[in-house]
């Protein structure tokens, strides 16, 4: 939430902010996730690294897991897709968002976290929501499909089509679920507290929704950009 995480090539990890330091001598990553006060790895032998809060039990890896490929981290709880394409979740489930849903037990191919929802995105394109639901965050909208990237902001929801169009549902407070007009060509999205972003295929961002500590300002060198994160109120790429 106020910190970042990076994952450096040589599979590392870098962490700054309001938050924990990496545990000593992590190494051989392959995929981060940043919870609120908590956060992910996940290393090339498929098993995983939590660190942080565990109040919630956010960072109680379940035993086992030796083939995980992604992690997604919420405020309080946490998410890893596994190579069978299943989605396992462990810590608060005060929303449900960790009693994952049969149609997410298989053939997932990618996964996100809000503050107390979760998303996967299936490999016919379609998307599954579960947990809080207060803001209709996890009612995906009907007949969407042909989804090509998943993402989720604390209340509200994201997804990039394969025609580079974005669809968003949820809280909107900050404008964060209104697209810009005529946005296209998007490649990846992102989303904060009330606030999201999108990379495009040209490598500029394109953000939306509220910027009152500047995360909606992009700066001029943000040219060529090939990744894309949010925090709840800062973005990097």
């Amino acid at each position: 939430e106020s910190h970042s995480l990076v994952l450096l090539d040589n599979g590392t990890v870098v962490t700054w902010g309001n938050g924990t330091a990496v545990p000593v001598d992590l190494e051989s990553v392959t995929a981060i996730a940043a919870g609120s006060s908590h956060d992910l790895a996940v290393k090339s032998d498929g098993t995983v690294v939590a660190w942080g809060n565990n109040t919630y039990d956010q960072t109680a890896v379940p035993s086992g897991i030796t083939n995980a490929t992604q992690a997604a981290a919420g405020e309080k709880h946490s998410l890893i897709l596994r190579s069978t394409g299943a989605v396992t979740a462990w810590g608060d489930n005060s929303f449900g968002q960790t009693t994952v849903p049969t149609a997410a037990t298989t053939n997932v191919t990618a996964i996100a976290a809000g503050y107390d929802h979760s998303l996967a995105l299936q490999a016919d394109g379609s998307v599954v929501a579960w947990g809080r639901n207060d803001a209709d965050q996890t009612s995906v909208p009907a007949g969407l499909s042909n989804v090509v990237a998943i993402a989720a902001g604390a209340f509200h929801s994201l997804a990039v089509k394969s025609d580079g169009t974005v669809v968003a549902w949820g809280w909107n407070n900050g404008g964060q679920s209104t697209i810009p007009a005529s946005l296209t060509g998007v490649t990846k999205v992102t989303g904060g507290y009330a606030f999201s972003a999108a990379l495009k295929s040209d490598g500029t961002l394109v953000t939306w929704g509220d910027s009152t500590y500047g995360q909606g300002i992009i700066p001029s060198g943000a040219t060529q950009v090939t990744h894309l994160a949010a925090g709840a109120n800062h973005v990097l790429a």
